[in-house]
C-alpha cells in the first residue's frame, strides 16, 4: 500500500507556534494579572521556552526585586529591566512575561515592540486585588491603602498598556481558559519572520 500524504489538522498550539514565527510573544499587565502563569501555560503548548523577568533579574543580580528597590531605587531597578529584557527578546521565539511596570517605560516598550509581540492580560481591580493581597512581596503595593495604590497604578498604566499589540481579558476563571484565548489570538496573526 502506498503512503498517502494525510494532513492531520493542527492543534490550536501548533497554530499559534506557525503565526509566532521567529517572534517573542511577551506578556504585559498590572501584577496579579496572570502573566507568568498564563505565559507558562502558552509557552508548554507552544513548545518554547518561557522567561519572567523578574525571575532573571534576580537571578542576574542575585538580589530579589523588593532588594533592589530597596537598595537602589525604582529609577536603577527600570534601568536593569530594561537592559535585561533587551537582552531576552534576542533571538525567539520564547514566551517572556514582564514586570507590571516593564512596558511603561518608553525604552522598554520600543525594545519589546521591535522583540515581538506585546500581549496585555488586563483585569480589573477586584481581580487583581484578589490575587495580591495575600502576600507581601510586592514594593509598589507597600503602603498605607494598597488597594488605592493598585487603582491609582491601574489608572496611570492601562492608557499605556492599551498599546499591546493583543489585549486579552483576565478574569476569574481557569487559567486553562485564558491561555486557550491567548493562543487563539496568535494563531490569528499574520505570519512574519
Amino acid at each position: 500500500m502506498s503512503e498517502t500524504n494525510l494532513s492531520l489538522p493542527q492543534s490550536l498550539g501548533e497554530k499559534a507556534r506557525a503565526a509566532l514565527g521567529r517572534r517573542n510573544i511577551v506578556f504585559v499587565g498590572l501584577m496579579g494579572a496572570g502573566k507568568s502563569a498564563i505565559g507558562r501555560s502558552v509557552a508548554q503548548q507552544l513548545r518554547i521556552p518561557f522567561v519572567d523577568t523578574d525571575d532573571e533579574i534576580e537571578r542576574v543580580s542575585r538580589m530579589t526585586i523588593s532588594e533592589l528597590f530597596a537598595s537602589y531605587g525604582e529609577e536603577e531597578f527600570r534601568a536593569l529591566e530594561t537592559r535585561v529584557i533587551k537582552r531576552l527578546l534576542r533571538g525567539g521565539p520564547k514566551v517572556v512575561s514582564t514586570g507590571g511596570g516593564a512596558f511603561i517605560n518608553e525604552n522598554t516598550r520600543r525594545h519589546i515592540k521591535r522583540g515581538g509581540v506585546s500581549l496585555w492580560l488586563k483585569a480589573d481591580l477586584e481581580v487583581l486585588w484578589e490575587r495580591v493581597n495575600k502576600r507581601d512581596h510586592r514594593p509598589l503595593l507597600k503602603t498605607e491603602n494598597p488597594k488605592a495604590t493598585l487603582a491609582a497604578l491601574m489608572e496611570k498604566r492601562y492608557p499605556i498598556y492599551c498599546e499591546a499589540d493583543i489585549t486579552i481579558e483576565s478574569r476569574d476563571v481557569r487559567k486553562d481558559i485564558i491561555a486557550t484565548e491567548v493562543l487563539e489570538a496568535i494563531a490569528s496573526l499574520t505570519k512574519k519572520a
